[in-house]
């Protein structure tokens, strides 16, 4: 279920809902049926208009779930629970979802713990409205203040615990990075849009067998592998999760030490799925959060992959200049992007770093 506001473009509110279905399948959900109202704002009772509530709950036979295309508040998930008949998650609840279920390393658990307690913190009250206080004043305090305040607390102790864990784990991190810097290997991440192909290129480029599907999500814990370069050189390829827009605030500070091989990088190579029909869109999206995480002005290569998806290049392109086509499936553009790697630390794109974002913008719009 979506919503798309008055001042927002219906394709994009329509491209949100379909991606928010692939989410539902790689959570592995079997999809029913969707819906999309168009509203001028959102409805503080039940996000959508208590009207398509009702309707959407004429359609809910033989549905356990409904998920909601929008962050709701604890107050908007109880009342459309309560209305429909039905548990309700909304787009966050989800990606904490597939995050709990994918996430393998220790550390990787740790942040999806983390951020799915954050997520419940705030929600904790509907859990307890069978047992709301007695009246308004001092003595008239009831059960179900103190159970929620004692739940709060909880959390709130288990969040202390997870984020010491996780100091502990930058911390080892820091010393398995100490012998990598003595061996002066430069590290090159990539990063981009979920499903956007960046394991499938890290296998292509450093011949690994890391899993790789054809889902959102597939990959959440870093992985770090040799890549050998023209000339006899050799770098540290690392790959970590994706990103995608409508982003948990959760996730974002949640993984912050997985993003840390992110932080370590002299070059990023953002990969972009040059056949979705929204290429542009995902290009921004990540180029926001690598705004937030302070990496904007880190080099960077535009890598445009999956160009095998396509009967012909949408673009004028040639090799050089931060920007290389390539295509993990058939191996083209490879070793072109080995040559861009090469000339970005000799610092042949540095320089560049600050216009490849509308270089790039400019060559997928045409």
């Amino acid at each position: 279920m979506g919503v798309c506001l008055h001042q927002q473009a219906r394709w994009e509110a329509e491209d949100s809902l379909a991606e928010l279905e692939q989410l539902a399948r790689s959570a592995g959900a079997r999809v029913a049926d969707t819906t999309l109202q168009e509203r001028d704002r959102l409805d503080p009772r039940y996000l959508i208009g208590k009207g398509k509530a009702t309707e959407i709950r004429g359609l809910c036979a033989g549905v356990d779930l409904v998920i909601v295309d929008e962050e709701l508040s604890g107050s908007q998930q109880r009342n459309l629970e309560q209305l429909l008949g039905r548990r309700v998650v909304d787009r966050t609840g989800l990606i904490l979802d597939i995050f709990a279920q994918r996430a393998q390393s220790r550390e990787g658990k740790l942040q999806v713990e983390l951020a799915q307690l954050d997520y419940l913190l705030p929600r904790l009250a509907g859990a307890w409205t069978h047992l709301e206080r007695l009246g308004g004043g001092i003595g008239t305090r009831g059960p179900g203040e103190t159970q929620l305040e004692s739940d709060r607390r909880r959390i709130k102790t288990r969040m202390a615990k997870i984020r010491r864990d996780l100091e502990q784990v930058r911390r080892h991190r820091a010393l398995l990075r100490r012998p990598r810097r003595k061996v002066p290997f430069p590290i090159v991440a990539l990063v981009g849009y979920t499903n956007a192909g960046k394991s499938s290129l890290l296998n292509a480029l450093t011949h690994s067998a890391v899993a790789v599907q054809d889902q959102l999500f597939a990959t959440l814990d870093p992985t770090l592998r040799r890549l050998a370069l023209p000339g006899g050189r050799v770098a540290l390829l690392s790959d970590t999760v994706g990103f995608i827009r409508k982003i948990p605030h959760q996730l974002v500070a949640a993984f912050q030490a997985t993003l840390e091989e992110i932080q370590e990088a002299e070059i990023l190579l953002h990969v972009v799925d040059i056949s979705h029909p929204h290429a542009q869109l995902q290009q921004t999206a990540v180029e926001a959060v690598l705004g937030d995480l302070g990496l904007a002005d880190r080099p960077t290569i535009l890598v445009f992959n999956k160009l095998d998806r396509l009967g012909r290049s949408p673009f004028q392109w040639r090799p050089g200049g931060g920007r290389v086509a390539t295509s993990a499936k058939t191996g083209a553009g490879l070793e072109d992007l080995r040559r861009e790697i090469v000339c970005c630390l000799n610092g042949g794109v540095a320089a560049e770093a600050a216009t490849v974002r509308e270089a790039a913008g400019a060559a997928t719009a045409g």
